[in-house]
């Protein structure tokens, strides 16, 4: 068989193809990578008698970059714990932590409704399509209110 820089050449739109029909809009240079690795993988693994090059090298492809989505989709699911998130808000401050009842003073100067969405998101780890029907508002909204908080969270600390 030919050399893998001869194969890549030949397979590279392949990679593009399966990253078009998976439907990835962000993170391209992971996924072709992975798609490489896929690529390679095969090449080393690929059998003349076991049939074509190319239907073995798709399969191995669109299998590599599906393994990296189901990865990068549970990496975005990871809640940072109270103190990350509080450590990340005073990351520019001249304190290096926050102690707890430094974050109570915090949550007893938001509303109600932005205390439960802290609860919810950082603290209980729910998702933001779990705390939207919790809440009984879009996926959306959820993230906005989530934004503003953070943002009053980050005006309180740096006064």
């Amino acid at each position: 068989m030919e050399s893998f820089e001869e194969v890549y050449q030949q397979y590279e739109p392949m990679i593009f193809s399966c990253i078009r029909k998976l439907r990835i809009y962000k993170n391209h240079d992971s996924f072709i990578q992975s798609g490489r690795i896929g690529l390679w993988k095969a090449w080393l693994r690929y059998e003349t008698m076991k049939g074509d090059f190319a239907p073995f090298a798709y399969r191995s492809i669109y299998g590599s970059i599906l393994d990296e989505l189901k990865n990068s989709a549970r990496e975005e699911r990871i809640v940072p714990t109270e103190n990350q998130m509080l450590e990340n808000l005073v990351e520019h401050s001249d304190k290096q932590s926050f102690c707890s009842e430094q974050y109570y003073e915090l949550m007893d100067l938001l509303t109600e409704k932005e205390q439960q969405l802290v609860q919810l998101l950082f603290l209980d780890c729910y998702s933001h399509d779990e705390v939207a029907r919790f809440l009984n508002i879009s996926k959306a909204g959820v993230k906005k209110r989530r934004e503003r908080t953070i943002g009053k969270l980050r005006s309180f600390i740096s006064k």
